[in-house]
């Protein structure tokens, strides 16, 4: 399994088809974003979109990105729009798109990645710690946590 950039993939028509594959609403809305070429509007300058990869094959991907769905906030950078395609799950493999994030993180300098979900008991086992409640874009109130880096 490789973690690849989309953006310097060389193949961004091919990786933007298995995003749309996915059946969430949010990856759905990284595939509009992609699509219209608003991605970097929408997530802030030099945000990454993480894919991992096993040949053609997509099976999870993420953003690493100055914003996301808590905006106007001074925390930055998130860890977004994680996704597992379902034959997929149940085997840790976004950790490995979250080690690259915290590689990437690393060499910024970076101490803290956030991230918005209201999932539960999920990022915990990466180490992530339950920060705060607020509110996203749509006003709805987001479980915000971090992973420290370092």
């Amino acid at each position: 399994m490789t973690v690849i950039n989309y953006f310097e993939s060389g193949r961004q028509e091919h990786w933007l088809e298995e995003i749309g594959k996915c059946d969430w609403g949010a990856g759905a809305f990284l595939h509009e974003l992609l699509s219209r070429g608003t991605f970097f509007e929408a997530v802030g300058e030099g945000s990454r979109v993480l894919l991992l990869t096993e040949g053609e094959e997509l099976i999870s991907f993420c953003t690493y990105a100055q914003k996301d769905d808590i905006q106007p906030t001074e925390l930055t950078p998130w860890m977004g729009f994680v996704y597992t395609f379902p034959n997929y799950r149940g085997h840790r493999y976004a950790g490995l798109l979250f080690q690259e994030i915290e590689r990437l993180a690393g060499q910024e300098g970076v101490k803290e990645v956030y991230i918005s979900t209201n999932h539960t008991g999920l990022y915990e086992k990466y180490g992530c710690e339950y920060r705060t409640q607020l509110r996203d874009m749509d006003g709805e109130l987001s479980r915000v946590y971090v992973k420290k880096i370092g």
